[in-house]
Parts: structure tokens; C-alpha cells; sequence
């Protein structure tokens, strides 16, 4: 059965590329589809972080995340579960603004898309695509999507929440960086240091452009255009324990991206997500975060001291960590 291999796959967890490379495996073996988008998100503003992707062009890039952050047609910050393009448009697909505008070009017939939302958070969305113009997605097919939802996300979450355990750089970075893109999501400029500091964030001989920054812009967009309020700002784990914050303003007609180390505030919201803690717990973390002892965070919260001690054994187990030291150490990077 596919979903009991899918539920395989997310049981055994792993990396969060990794796991999405499995993950469209086995989805692969029960439907066809010629091209995808399976992208990580904040939890908090359920901006993009971090997509897996196979497109046909990927210089349209750019654009297509624009598009995509522009369209209200089966967009993942609205969508519950699954939905499919012929679907959501009543056949007309004129009414996606990303199809109009470019997927028709590449012959694209229809869309499934899935969002991966729990009570903590949204952790990614995917988009499969045929690209015949007469293809179209089963219901037999969108309900097997639907019934991995769960799974999924759940597998999502705990891959988020295993990059913590990495040892972050000691090195210090003076200040954000900013990349400076115009209202198509082109590069308009960076400055040296910039250059010289999104090129150790990703690795390549042409622009290091982190896709995150074009995700944050995209979102910057559909704030003004009124498809969607939620900030236009993302944390994205790059490696070994280490956050990057980006957030997106406009400078004159231009859409500036600032890029920085995430702030030990920043981490712990995610941190505090990604393990599935409670309000309670989180509140608690954010004391302990703070330089509160035990005492001090019974007098804060109203509570014993004893029930403090039960609610730190609770986060410990959850996050499987044995002293408050190495907590922190993962939560806050310090």
C-alpha cells in the first residue's frame, strides 16, 4: 500500500531534503506528475523557506514564485488539505493568476497542491504539475494526497525540529546584509560584502540569491496587493545549528531583503514549534531563556516550584535533552 510505505518514510524521518526526496518518491509510484514544488515554510508566517524543486525553466523562477504568492486560487495559506486546479477554478483556469500568466506556458493541464498544517504551525505545501494541456488530477488521487496529510506534516515538523541539535558557528556576522530587488523580484544591486556573504550561504558561480530572499519579497507583494497579511519575514535553518532571519520592506518603488543571524527570540519561537511544546512550556522556556532560575520562574508564571520541575521533565523529554544547559544551548544558539 502507498501510504503505509509513505507512513514508512515518515516515521523513519531524517533530514528535511532528504525526507522530501522520499516523500515524492513513493508519491510517484501512485500518480504521475511531471513537475513539483515541495517547499519548507516558517511556521509562524508560512513564508517559504527552503523549496525542493524540479520546473521547467528555472530561470522563471523569479517569477513564478511572484506569481504564486500573487494567485488566491488554491493558495496554502487558505487551502484546507488538498486542492486541484481544474477544481478550485470551475474549469477555468484563466482565474489562477500563475497559470494565466505562465503555466499555460509550459503546457500545464493541472495542479494538485497540498499544505502540511498542524496546530504549531505550517511547515511546507506542495504543487504537482501535468503538463499536458488535457491532464487532470483523479478525486481518487487527491484523496490519497489528503490521507498523508497527517503523517506528513508531523514528519515536516520533527525534521525542523532536528536541526537544532547542530552545533551553531561561534562567528559573528556585523549586522544584516540587504539585497535590493525590483517589483519583478530582479536583482537591482548588493554591495560587496553582501556578495561575499550570500556566497558562503550559497554556494555557486552565479548570483548567490538564497530563495528564501525571493520568498520573503514575493510575500512583501501579496501584503500590498491584499491576497495575504501575514509578515514578509522567514527564519531558514543553513546548517549546523545556525537560523538566518529575512525580511522584506520597500525602499522607494524597490523591495529591499535584509538578511541576519536569527535572534535568540527568533530561534526559540521555532525551536518551541518544531518540538510540539505547549503554551505553558514555551512560556517557560522564553524564563529560562532569559536568565531565570527555578524560583524565578515560579514567581513569574504563578506557579509552584514543583510544577516548574514537572514542566521542565515534560520539555526535556519532548526535545530529548537532559539538563537545562543543553536546552538552551539548542534552543536559543548560545
Amino acid at each position: 500500500m502507498v501510504l503505509e510505505r509513505i507512513e514508512r518514510v515518515c516515521a523513519a524521518g531524517g533530514d528535511p531534503t532528504g525526507l522530501r526526496v522520499r516523500l515524492l518518491d513513493e508519491i510517484r509510484r501512485a500518480m504521475a506528475f511531471d513537475a513539483y514544488a515541495f517547499v519548507l515554510t516558517d511556521p509562524e508566517t508560512s513564508v517559504g523557506v527552503a523549496p525542493l524543486a524540479h520546473v521547467p525553466n528555472v530561470s522563471d523562477l523569479p517569477r513564478l514564485i511572484r506569481l504564486k504568492y500573487l494567485t488566491t486560487v488554491n493558495r496554502w495559506t487558505d487551502l484546507d488539505g488538498v486542492g486541484r486546479l481544474r477544481d478550485a477554478t470551475g474549469g477555468d483556469r484563466q482565474r489562477s493568476l500563475v497559470w494565466r500568466d505562465l503555466l499555460h506556458s509550459y503546457g500545464v493541464g493541472d495542479v494538485a497542491s497540498a499544505v502540511f498544517r498542524d496546530r504549531y504551525g505550517c511547515w511546507g505545501f506542495l504543487d504537482l504539475w501535468r503538463t499536458r494541456d488535457d491532464a487532470e488530477f483523479t478525486a481518487a488521487e487527491q484523496r490519497l494526497l489528503a490521507a498523508v496529510i497527517g503523517p506528513v506534516t508531523t514528519a515536516l515538523r520533527r525534521a525542523q525540529a532536528l536541526t537544532f541539535n547542530g552545533t551553531p558557528s561561534t562567528t559573528k556576522r556585523a549586522g544584516p546584509v540587504v539585497l535590493l530587488l525590483d517589483g519583478e523580484l530582479e536583482v537591482l544591486g548588493q554591495t560587496a560584502p553582501t556578495t561575499e556573504y550570500l556566497r558562503t550561504l550559497v554556494p555557486t558561480s552565479g548570483q548567490p540569491i538564497p530563495a528564501a530572499a525571493y520568498n520573503v519579497a514575493a510575500q512583501l507583494l501579496a501584503n500590498e496587493a491584499g491576497v495575504d497579511a501575514n509578515a514578509p519575514s522567514a527564519r531558514v535553518h543553513l546548517a549546523d545549528g545556525r537560523w538566518l532571519t529575512l525580511r522584506a520592506a520597500r525602499i522607494g518603488a524597490d523591495v529591499a531583503v535584509s538578511i541576519e543571524d536569527s535572534s535568540p527570540a527568533e530561534r526559540l519561537a521555532v525551536f518551541a514549534r518544531a518540538y510540539g511544546l505547549s503554551d505553558r512550556e514555551f512560556d517557560l522556556l522564553r524564563h529560562l531563556a532569559g536568565g531565570s532560575d527555578t524560583r524565578d520562574v515560579a514567581g513569574r508564571m504563578h506557579l509552584s516550584e514543583h510544577t516548574v520541575q514537572d514542566h521542565l521533565k515534560s520539555i526535556f523529554a519532548k526535545t530529548s535533552t537532559r539538563n537545562r544547559r543543553t536546552l538552551l544551548s539548542r534552543a536559543i544558539g548560545q
